[in-house]
């Protein structure tokens, strides 16, 4: 053994010095990592960059080589990443003090960008988090408590993540999805603001009842005005009949039953020929 060592030292030396360099040498980068090779502080090259709709196997995961002390490894999370807000203040438009809690769900994209930038994702999610607060309190400043209500809140919503991405971009990182958790009144104003949405409606109500009664009007001045006009061309084409036709009108409500149906205790006096009997004389 003394003397295998002895005439092939140098060798075996030799050997181990390339099995160790070649473990050095060799990274593996799952799918779910991106790995960006940096030397002397500047990206090479990446391996197993983000592709939009890649196939699986298709984006250049795997085993992978480097120049061991010479180039640096810096991996990267594929997957979605998440910023949260801390609660804060905002003041709508209606004047109201809203607590407000929103967080937002990124990607790297550009590693090369981001590794210039920031260095590291956890770097990119410290710098997004001030940015996203500055966002939400500008779009939710705009409104009033009563749209977040609404479907006025998703649109809010579109802005704000439109707007930080536009930020996230100089970082390599795409915003996919804002969302607010809560966007509460403080106790205490809660009730006062539903106080206050309760006598909106009814003033609301108050103002179609009032237009519904003035249509009403309207319509039926419109209808007695027509039936007038009626009246009146009829008497004009046949005057004759429509004296006729007023007096049975008349001789309805004299001596018909009433509206229960019963003709009731009526007495009514006067002379044969007095004129309202007029239609009764005539053959």
């Amino acid at each position: 053994m003394g003397d295998l060592w002895h005439h092939y030292k140098t060798a075996i030396i030799a050997a181990g010095v390339a099995v160790i360099a070649l473990m050095l040498s060799v990274i593996i980068v799952p799918e779910n990592e991106q790995a960006v090779i940096v030397q002397a502080g500047r990206p090479v090259r990446v391996y197993n960059p983000f592709v939009p709709n890649a196939a699986y196997g298709q984006t250049g995961a795997g085993v992978h080589l480097r120049i061991p002390l010479v180039e640096q490894v810096i991996r990267i999370d594929k997957r979605l990443l998440s910023v949260d807000m801390q609660q804060q203040q905002v003041l709508s438009t209606d004047q109201q003090r809203l607590n407000v809690d929103a967080y937002a769900r990124y990607r790297i994209v550009d590693p090369v960008r981001m590794v210039r930038s920031a260095g590291t994702s956890e770097r990119v999610t410290e710098q997004l988090e001030p940015i996203l607060s500055s966002v939400v309190r500008q779009e939710l400043g705009k409104r009033t408590f009563q749209s977040l209500l609404t479907a006025e809140r998703g649109q809010a919503m579109a802005n704000i993540r439109d707007l930080l991405d536009r930020e996230a971009r100089q970082y390599g990182a795409q915003i996919v999805d804002v969302r607010i958790k809560r966007a509460d009144l403080p106790e205490g104003a809660l009730a006062a603001a539903f106080v206050r949405m309760e006598a909106g409606r009814q003033e609301e109500a108050k103002t179609i009842a009032a237009k519904g009664q003035r249509d009403a009007q309207i319509i039926r001045a419109d209808a007695e005005a027509q039936g007038a006009k009626i009246y009146a061309d009829s008497y004009g084409k046949d005057p004759a009949f429509y004296d006729f036709y007023r007096a049975m009108q008349s001789y309805s409500v004299a001596f018909g039953k009433d509206a229960a149906g019963q003709n009731g205790n009526k007495t009514i006096l006067l002379s044969p020929d007095n004129t309202y009997l007029k239609r009764f004389r005539e053959p």
